[in-house]
């Protein structure tokens, strides 16, 4: 896999302001809804890691072209009850990513106990999926660890059926194993 880098900054920024005034759109239509189908699942990882869903965000659009899109970063400043306060004050987030063209759903994973969170994504289009994972990229660089900030993107593939049936992506190589969701124990 090649190494990920984020879009130029004006064009991150401007993706990220178009994003928010669309969320602002999707807010007043009431598009945007939290289940909890998945609240609370751990999903576990190839690399030993898992995390507990603590939020689930989705929005009326199912996706034509689906892929998964996982992405991970480690806060900086952010220790012990500061990861609480973080998914308390993560809803305020929503803005940054539910109005990016092609956003279905989201699952929030707490930080895992190397400090990562995750973001496990259905997007419809793989393109739209990495145009906003390096817009992302911009807002996460602001707030967390140099160099921890990563993602994949899985085309034709569905969140649920991968989180289902791990096994049908195949063996992880060594690169592979933070994303690679794996049977849980």
């Amino acid at each position: 896999m090649p190494a990920h880098e984020p879009l130029p900054q004006p064009a991150a920024w401007r993706a990220v302001g178009a994003c928010a005034v669309e969320t602002a759109r999707m807010l007043a239509r009431r598009e945007i809804h939290l289940p909890r189908r998945h609240v609370g699942e751990r999903l576990t990882f190839a690399d030993g890691s898992s995390g507990v869903v603590y939020r689930e965000t989705t929005v009326d659009s199912p996706p034509g072209d689906p892929c998964v899109l996982v992405v991970t970063f480690r806060l900086r400043w952010v220790r012990g009850r500061g990861h609480t306060l973080f998914r308390w004050e993560s809803l305020l987030n929503t803005p940054l990513f539910v109005g990016f063209p092609g956003f279905t759903s989201k699952l929030w994973l707490a930080h895992d106990d190397r400090g990562r969170y995750r973001g496990v994504y259905e997007w419809d289009g793989p393109e739209r999926a990495e145009h906003y994972a390096r817009s992302l990229w911009r807002v996460l660089a602001l707030v967390s660890v140099p160099g921890s900030i990563d993602y994949v993107v899985l085309p034709g593939q569905r969140r649920d059926d991968v989180l289902a049936h791990p096994g049908q992506l195949g063996a992880p190589a060594e690169r592979e194993s933070w994303w690679r969701p794996v049977p849980a124990a």
